[in-house]
């Protein structure tokens, strides 16, 4: 039995992934719907955001459980509330236990600030400006142990001008993620992909390093 595919989504803080997402599944751009957005912060716009949307949302602080441990013991229960299909990290800022990882592999998508495997972590477009580079990025992952390290789905470059600031150059990010993330969410949500082993597969071919080549 075929039917949309169920999205649950992690955030931290303003959510403009998040709105890009719920847009994006709006206008059938994506074959599955956001069933459920979780917070670890109270108050943050992106809970607003799927206030808006009619989609149901909680927080679930960290700052309440001993441990990170056991912080993902009851992330989980509540993710899975929701019987999701995939779960989506949308800036959300927690560094995630092995068990809560293994819990959803496969099935666990990040974006992240860069062009992995360049300058995994925080404070990327400082970074990237700091070592003389010519360009910059993006990049969607399946997540896996590792932090920032799992494998390479879709990577979005810009160009980093001289005199450029880090908030020039986040501006420039922020407009690719909200390009690619919803893409590579529908691709997950059309079983086009899939993680096999440590390597993102599109449409039964593994990506290389840097994910889809695409031809922009």
């Amino acid at each position: 039995m075929s039917g949309k595919k169920r999205i649950v989504v992690l955030i931290s803080g303003s959510g403009s992934n998040l709105q890009a997402i719920i847009d994006a599944c709006k206008a059938e751009k994506i074959d599955g719907d956001v069933v459920g957005v979780i917070s670890n912060i109270a108050d943050v716009f992106g809970l607003t955001r799927a206030e808006n949307a009619g989609i149901a949302n909680e927080v679930l602080s960290h700052k309440e459980f001993a441990s990170r441990e056991i912080y993902d013991q009851n992330l989980i229960k509540c993710i899975d509330a929701y019987q999701p299909d995939l779960v989506v990290l949308a800036g959300f800022m927690r560094i995630l236990t092995p068990q809560f990882v293994q819990h959803y592999v496969g099935r666990l998508l990040n974006i992240h600030p860069s062009l992995l495997p360049k300058y995994q972590g925080l404070n990327t477009h400082q970074r990237a400006i700091d070592a003389g580079d010519k360009t910059h990025g993006v990049s969607v992952h399946f997540v896996t142990e590792e932090l920032d390290g799992g494998p390479v789905i879709l990577q979005a470059k810009v160009p980093i001008f001289d005199g450029d600031e880090a908030s020039d150059l986040a501006a420039r990010v922020h407009e690719q993620e909200h390009r690619i993330y919803p893409l590579v969410v529908n691709w997950f949500c059309q079983n086009r992909l899939t993680m096999s082993g440590n390597c993102a597969i599109l449409d039964g071919k593994p990506l290389a390093e840097n994910g889809y080549a695409n031809e922009e």
